[in-house]
């Protein structure tokens, strides 16, 4: 029997750093061994994904829960080498519930984690109410498990010096940070080599940095609720 072949490089890059990313966040192993399924409602990010693993698969339309319109797209593609890949560095299926770490270089941590920023990462500006004139904004990761968040805390505390907090949402738990701690996150993603990556968020995150740099208040670096 020949061996098979793989779709997907497995040597380590920042493109496929990413793409790992993307699947801790919005992928799935299917139980079959053998295919993976990514989908999101933003075609750019669809693309990001082809591009990070070198996919030329066709993207596919779909609805969700009791909707008729097919608003969301998708990627499915079988790989056995690749998902035994996967499956090695901590992904598996029902990967929500089971994901508590996943083994990634340290040079291509920052793309690993902009791949999870991109997939169930938020961003957003706030006042604090105890200053009017105040400018805040909060960066976030999200997940069903609680242990993942705590792994990803860790190692980002300890590779950037950066301390978040935990806050529980609706079946999900949120990995905070505030201010400067958000600042540092922002540029270890966006490095200079980092090449994929959603613009609608980036986007966003350096315009509010920009605008911090104006009117932003340095003492509001503290986060309120502390791990």
């Amino acid at each position: 029997m020949g061996k098979i072949k793989s779709k997907v490089d497995t040597s380590w890059s920042g493109g496929l750093a990413y793409g790992v990313g993307l699947i801790a966040s919005d992928g799935c192993l299917n139980k079959d061994r053998r295919h993976i399924w990514f989908s999101s409602k933003e075609i750019e990010l669809i693309n990001l994904y082809k591009t990070s693993l070198g996919l030329d698969n066709k993207i596919g339309k779909y609805a969700r829960g009791g909707e008729k319109e097919k608003r969301y797209f998708c990627v499915t593609f079988g790989d056995i080498n690749f998902y035994k890949f996967l499956n090695s560095i901590g992904l598996t299926s029902a990967k929500s519930k089971t994901i508590k770490s996943v083994t990634i270089p340290p040079a291509y941590f920052p793309d690993f984690v902009r791949g999870l920023f991109d997939g169930d990462g938020t961003f957003y500006t706030f006042q604090d109410k105890r200053w009017p004139n105040s400018f805040s904004y909060k960066l976030s990761f999200a997940s069903a498990s609680y242990e993942f968040l705590s792994w990803l805390k860790n190692v980002l505390t300890e590779l950037y010096s950066v301390k978040g907090y935990f806050h529980k949402g609706a079946g999900v738990y949120n990995l905070e940070y505030v201010k400067g701690d958000s600042r540092k996150i922002f540029e270890v993603m966006y490095h200079s080599k980092a090449t994929l990556f959603l613009s609608r968020k980036h986007s966003k995150i350096k315009s509010a940095l920009n605008q911090d740099n104006l009117v932003g208040l340095p003492y509001l670096q503290k986060a309120r609720m502390p791990e």
